[in-house]
């Protein structure tokens, strides 16, 4: 294997080819091109959020991790249709990415659960019908995220002339890494394909609507951070039903080990030491294959930016109470939706 293809796995990938490497000499050179490529990739993320949010202001820093998250995984991931059709569906991902956030933000709850439904479920319907293909890990989440990290008035325009950037960009990694692809379906052979009876299509509707009713629940009971409510229930209403416990099982105990381990840090280190929590979290990503670690450190830096707005015990309180409640109420929503269904399939 090559340096560059080494450079190409993932976390697993790089440990499954260290752990079965012989020799001393052998094991510490993969290691070393291992922790080459996390080096790299912290590097490039904090100078490409960063430019991003110098260009479009703090606020929409949150635009350069959505768009960064749409052009790493876009460079592998395709929507299983045509490339002309996918370069369509991509703008109608951006175009929801773009309006969707906002609105819900701007009208009441019970109006925003409705727009989350409609905005999520066409986010799924046409970016997620390549199931394994597993792009709801970045669709949904960047829905999520601009939603949770509003921003208005010039701001607002900001946003939207950086993720029209980001659309731009990730329309060309599609098309450069996808266009050889070969597919017969298209755009409207996706519309056709959408049926209730389905499991594909039931399962987009019910992980729509879990991810609106638990956010509108959490805004209802006048909670903050709501948003990491939805993004617990769509970290566990995975298309297999059989692999949800497995995801209860990573990530509730992740983020109560996430929140012990950022009290410590936050008590014993310097304050200035705060705003550097997100990229040590970003580093224990790079070295988790397994998706309980990964939560573990995913919510060092939700913690560390959170604490600026709730102050520190509430920011590790609101962080777990809304990931133990979404990963449950994902589970709960889950199976009573499969019951239902299954039940109006069989009348």
């Amino acid at each position: 294997m090559t340096f560059y293809q080494e450079l190409q796995l993932d976390q697993a990938g790089s440990k499954k080819l260290i752990q079965n490497t012989e020799g001393l000499k052998n094991k510490l050179r993969h290691t070393t091109v291992y922790l080459f490529k996390i080096f790299l990739t912290i590097v490039f993320c904090v100078a490409f959020v960063s430019a991003y949010s110098g260009i479009f202001g703090s606020e929409n820093s949150i635009v350069g991790v959505v768009v960064l998250l749409c052009l790493m995984v876009f460079r592998f991931a395709d929507f299983g249709v045509k490339t002309g059709s996918g370069l369509a569906i991509l703008f109608l991902q951006f175009f929801i990415l773009a309006v969707g956030p906002r609105l819900a933000n701007i009208v009441p709850s019970g109006a925003g659960m409705i727009v989350h439904v409609v905005s999520i479920s066409l986010i799924l319907l046409f970016g997620c019908h390549h199931v394994m293909m597993a792009n709801h890990s970045t669709l949904v989440l960047s829905y999520l995220l601009l939603y949770g990290y509003d921003a208005e008035g010039k701001a607002y325009v900001l946003r939207l002339a950086g993720l029209l950037l980001g659309a731009v960009l990730t329309e060309i990694v599609y098309y450069r890494k996808h266009r050889k692809q070969t597919y017969k379906r298209t755009f409207f052979s996706i519309v056709k394909e959408l049926r209730p009876t389905s499991l594909r299509t039931r399962w987009q509707l019910s992980m729509a609507l879990g991810i609106a009713s638990a956010i509108c629940i959490v805004e209802c009971l006048g909670l903050p951070r709501g948003m990491w409510a939805g993004i617990a229930v769509m970290s566990v209403m995975v298309p297999f039903e059989k692999d949800v416990k497995e995801r209860i099982k990573g990530r509730i105990p992740g983020n109560l080990v996430g929140g012990l381990l950022f009290s410590l840090l936050f008590l014993l280190l310097p304050k200035g030491f705060l705003p550097y929590l997100g990229m040590l979290g970003g580093i224990g990503v790079g070295f988790s294959a397994t998706y309980g670690w990964q939560s573990v450190f995913n919510s060092l830096g939700a913690m560390s930016v959170a604490a600026g707005i709730l102050g520190f015990p509430g920011a590790v309180f609101f962080r777990i109470f809304h990931n133990i409640f979404g990963a449950v109420y994902g589970h709960l929503f889950y199976r009573a939706w499969n019951r239902l269904t299954d039940s109006l399939r069989t009348e």
